[in-house]
């Protein structure tokens, strides 16, 4: 077999990029450590075949392994991510795939946007880091209308998750919300590498959330995303949860965190409905019910409003993770169009596949913005129809 003759340093830094060790990417790899560190090292080459297996496998273009040295791969948002209270971590290949990912889409549907002759998003930058907590906060609840009508449709915390995302795509947010990386479920999202990010635009601002973040952290993470495009600052988050917002190493995320706090719970209601006679653990059932939030961010709240000190917070925070069961997904047909337009945004999905019926964009165009094989797009357009008659 013909050998490639790639650049042992190239492959060791695509190799490093997404595996720490020798011995797992071998494992992952599918090929003996001996091999791989004789490719590394120089020693060997590995075959033609050999070397686009392990492009493929390591998530690189096959040409990056002839490189005379590594591309440059910034993140294109401010990295504010917080929560090892050290410097953020280099990016690995999956998260920044999400990211362009993301901004491709983002950047279609401005486009499209522009050509309707669509308005600017006036609540984009209404404020600044310097703006009052309570009257962002304010505004973010009167824009959204998260209020007791929402609450009192919402059965659980899944309901008003899904009423919540739904609000801020009618406000011109697109949402997009998922734990893997394109349409592949091998390919999951770390929830300890990022929650969420912001993309701010004056017409088409985006939030997306790390589906694979527990349900009740997903909520406080989409709040807090929306308080980044009302105070117009993109950035990647993921925050120190064990932290009050005042405590945030980043002075963004310590007030877009207080921010996303005050509009789910606002101080003034939490602080007379919090009985002082009742335990703990009661103040979160009732509080958590009334808000329609997980007792998380009760707990939170209880924290940052010094109800309860550190150590309560760390041993009821431990308790409250440690009960959480991860959701299982559903296999349906029908589950799996739901995820399409949950990963892609239902704004962006819905717009793509009325933008095909039209002939607007074309099949290939459509499908490789959706993530999705060209046969699947049939049966998203049906799909689509069934959820416009049931919302019409």
């Amino acid at each position: 077999m013909t050998e490639a003759l790639i650049n042992c340093s190239m492959l060791r830094w695509a190799r490093e990029r997404s595996y720490p060790t020798l011995e797992v990417a071998a494992e992952k790899l599918k090929v003996k450590v001996d091999d791989l560190d004789a490719w590394e090292q120089g020693d060997a080459l590995p075959t033609f075949r050999q070397a686009q297996d392990l492009a493929k496998k390591l998530k690189v273009p096959f040409g990056y392994l002839y490189l005379s040295k590594p591309p440059n791969e910034n993140l294109p948002l401010p990295d504010l991510r917080t929560k090892s209270g050290t410097s953020p971590r280099k990016p690995s290949p999956d998260f920044l795939e999400v990211i362009y990912d993301a901004l491709r889409k983002q950047e279609w549907y401005r486009d499209y946007l522009k050509s309707e002759g669509a308005d600017r998003v006036p609540f984009v930058g209404r404020f600044n880091i310097e703006s009052p907590i309570d009257t962002v906060a304010e505004d973010m609840r009167r824009v959204l209308r998260l209020d007791d009508s929402l609450r009192s449709e919402c059965r659980n915390k899944d309901d008003f998750l899904n009423g919540f995302v739904q609000r801020a795509e009618k406000a011109g947010v697109l949402v997009m919300r998922t734990g893997i990386v394109g349409n592949n479920t091998r390919r999951g999202l770390d929830q300890d590498e990022f929650q969420g990010f912001a993309i701010c635009d004056d017409i088409a601002p985006l939030v997306f959330i790390n589906q694979n973040d527990f349900l009740s952290a997903q909520i406080f993470t989409l709040a807090h995303e929306l308080a980044h495009i009302w105070m117009g600052l993109s950035g990647i988050s993921n925050l120190a949860y064990l932290q009050k917002a005042e405590q945030q190493p980043h002075s963004y995320e310590r007030v877009t965190d207080a921010v996303a706090a005050e509009t789910l719970v606002p101080q003034d209601v939490f602080l007379l409905r919090w009985d002082e006679r009742s335990t703990i653990d009661k103040n979160l059932e009732n509080l958590s019910r009334l808000h329609c939030v997980s007792a998380f961010v009760i707990l939170r709240r209880a924290y940052d409003l010094n109800k309860i000190d550190f150590e309560v917070y760390k041993s009821k925070y431990s308790e409250l993770r440690t009960g959480i069961k991860p959701k299982r997904e559903g296999g349906s047909e029908r589950a799996y169009y739901s995820g399409v337009f949950s990963r892609n945004g239902n704004t962006v999905t819905s717009t793509l596949l009325h933008s095909l019926s039209e002939g607007k964009v074309s099949p290939k165009e459509a499908s490789d913005l959706l993530n999705v094989r060209l046969a699947g797009l049939r049966g998203l357009e049906q799909y689509l129809k069934q959820r416009e008659t049931v919302y019409a």
